[in-house]
């Protein structure tokens, strides 16, 4: 019934946000073999092709270097001054789930309990949300999308920003949420003892360790003729079984430390910290843990007011520097777009250029689960992928053309629409309005 209301919403507001459109025909995506010629192309995986080639053909990049013919019966796009590389992935959004902010139909990320991991994130996108071509015209072509909630609040997945059903735009791989139990205190309405919040604490933790236990006799139980229908437990069993990865979110750093000693126990193999506020405080920690993170926001202010005020700005770099695998998020949804200057801010303050144009690419990739087929420009990949006049991470940066599935995808949005549609415009005034003296003047 909510998915219902939200698409009645979006039905009615398309008229209001189309209006000045009446002699455009609608743009659509179309799919054929291109060569993209004569740029400077980022692999990311394996270095920098200058005057480069990349043939996209059936969806997949079929060919890439710089003395690569190019096929009769392509298109050719040339780019010559211009720039190429793979999509970018956001690993921590909303997309697809959240429409208006204002308006609880068209939410469509939290369910109500505590105990949610069957909760499927990716049955829930809307494919026509007006944020995805808002994103996607960024150089972002795939994100992380993500229920939240209780300390189990579902599963998230990873979607392509091009696609007319959620199925057309999964991109491969999903994975359990989970929210650590924080060691902080409450709200400034809120604050708890010390000993109310460690007691909070341990009553939370106990909840999340019963729910694992009982995944973990599941496992052992699930062929049994006599185990019951558990659906909530039941989608925790491919996390104990190695089958599925583990997402926890933890920022404090004390928290951190806890969720490191708690996958130890546990004894989980594919396991994400997610958030890491505070993980340039015990950087050492994970990377020791080999535990791979996923950072962010980036443009944030500091977790505690005596720290510097770059202190989330520096925590990739510092994270990456210790040996840390990071990618980096923005927990957004309609400001996805804002991914490159999260990791051009993770640039500037100690990470570098290169790796912070893994974080959002090739190591996304690889944590999410979905390096075989996108996050490098390689071939036999998927052909996702940008061409951009310059470093993408500048704002005067343009993205001219963009490629998801190899689907040539209109470089137009909602916003792009209102911007063109008044950037010259006629006024609407009567001939011999006096007003239209004033405009000639």
């Amino acid at each position: 019934m909510k998915r219902i209301f939200q698409i009645l919403i979006i039905a009615l507001m398309v008229p209001l946000l189309s209006f000045g459109q009446e002699d455009d025909q609608v743009m659509k995506a179309r799919a054929g073999k291109f060569a993209l010629t004569n740029a400077k192309i980022y692999t990311v995986t394996n270095g920098i092709i200058e005057n480069g080639t990349l043939i996209i053909n059936n969806g997949i990049i079929e060919a890439v270097g710089a003395n690569v013919r190019i096929p009769d019966d392509a298109e050719v796009i040339d780019c010559k001054g211009k720039e190429i590389y793979p999509g970018m992935i956001d690993s921590g959004t909303k997309v697809g789930l959240s429409e208006i902010g204002s308006i609880d139909v068209s939410q469509d990320f939290s369910e109500s309990g505590a105990l949610t991991p069957q909760m499927q994130a990716l049955t829930a996108v809307n494919p026509n949300s007006a944020v995805i071509p808002v994103t996607r015209v960024s150089g972002v072509t795939t994100v992380w999308t993500t229920p939240s909630g209780g300390f189990l609040p579902g599963t998230a997945a990873a979607i392509n920003l091009f696609g007319y059903t959620p199925d057309q735009m999964f991109a491969g791989a999903k994975g359990i949420i989970m929210n650590f139990p924080s060691t902080a205190g409450g709200g400034r309405f809120r604050r708890r003892s010390p000993e109310e919040q460690a007691k909070a604490t341990e009553r939370a933790l106990k909840q999340v360790n019963d729910a694992w236990d009982k995944a973990e006799l599941y496992a052992k139980i699930e062929n049994s003729d006599d185990v019951r229908n558990y659906p909530e437990i039941e989608a925790l069993v491919p996390v104990v079984k190695g089958e599925m990865k583990l997402f926890i979110e933890a920022n404090a750093a004390k928290d951190i430390l806890a969720v490191i000693d708690w996958v130890k126990s546990r004894g989980y193999k594919d396991v994400v910290i997610t958030g890491v506020s505070e993980g340039w405080r015990v950087a050492d920690e994970i990377a020791k843990s080999k535990l791979p993170v996923i950072a962010g926001p980036i443009q944030a202010i500091p977790t505690r007011g005596s720290d510097k005020y770059d202190a989330a700005y520096a925590n990739p770099g510092i994270m990456s520097a210790a040996g840390v695998k990071v990618a980096l998020r923005t927990g957004d949804t309609e400001n996805v777009r804002n991914l490159p200057y999260h990791a051009g801010f993770a640039a500037s303050y100690g990470m570098g250029r290169e790796e912070a144009l893994k974080a959002i690419t090739i190591n996304a990739a690889e944590i999410l689960g979905v390096s075989n087929s996108i996050g490098s420009i390689e071939v036999g990949k998927k052909a996702n992928v940008f061409i951009s006049t310059g470093d993408p991470f500048e704002t005067a940066t343009k993205i001219t053309d963009l490629f998801i599935d190899g689907y040539k995808v209109p470089m137009t949005s909602q916003q792009i629409r209102l911007f063109d549609e008044f950037l010259d415009r006629t006024p609407g005034v009567k001939k011999n309005d006096p007003a239209l003296k004033i405009i000639k003047k």
